[in-house]
């Protein structure tokens, strides 16, 4: 019981920070209209290992604060198998915040809360679980910008991963990111 209390606590620091920094970046420039600085577009996921597959689809709008901070929100939706063992269908959301130091680099945080239903198969038994499993992604990737449509493409790393709960290979995972 002291191991949960401790990885809640945590996580509710890390949450706490991160919105933090959220909000002092939205006091730094309020300024423009809400409209010219929305971006849609989102994020496609893929890890694979031998047998194992994961593959993301997570559709996003993000707000700009200013070319250099941006925050939004991202819907997951994410399908994951590994072969004659398991199955599983994961929904859920995430709180995405974006830094880019200058305009080629995008450094991101992003917290995600994700509901996982999963189905394990072996020759003794069947067994089906339903939990919540939460994410801290940190990244970072290289940035194209051509007028509205920015693209990024990079790496982030799951700070909260849980080998036996989490829906992914290992804590390192490719992104790919267009936003209009």
């Amino acid at each position: 019981m002291k191991a949960g209390l401790t990885k809640s606590k945590r996580n509710h620091f890390l949450i706490a920070i991160f919105s933090l920094i959220c909000i002092n970046t939205y006091a730094q420039n309020n300024s423009g209209n809400f409209g010219s600085k929305l971006r849609f577009g989102g994020a496609v996921g893929l890890s694979f290992s031998g047998d194992y597959f994961s593959g993301t689809l997570a559709p996003s709008a993000i707000y700009r604060f200013n070319p250099k901070f941006g925050l939004g929100v991202s819907l997951n939706g994410t399908y994951a198998s590994r072969k004659d063992v398991y199955k599983s269908t994961i929904l859920g959301g995430s709180l995405i915040g974006l830094f880019n130091p200058i305009p080629a680099i995008q450094l991101s945080a992003e917290f995600e809360q994700l509901n996982v239903n999963r189905k394990w198969e072996d020759q003794l038994a069947i067994a089906d679980e339903n939990y919540w499993y939460p994410a801290l992604f940190l990244g970072a990737g290289y940035t194209i910008t051509s007028g509205r449509v920015s693209t990024a493409i990079g790496i982030r790393y799951d700070v909260l991963y849980d080998e036996d709960k989490s829906i992914y290979a290992n804590a390192w995972m490719p992104f790919f990111r267009i936003y209009f």
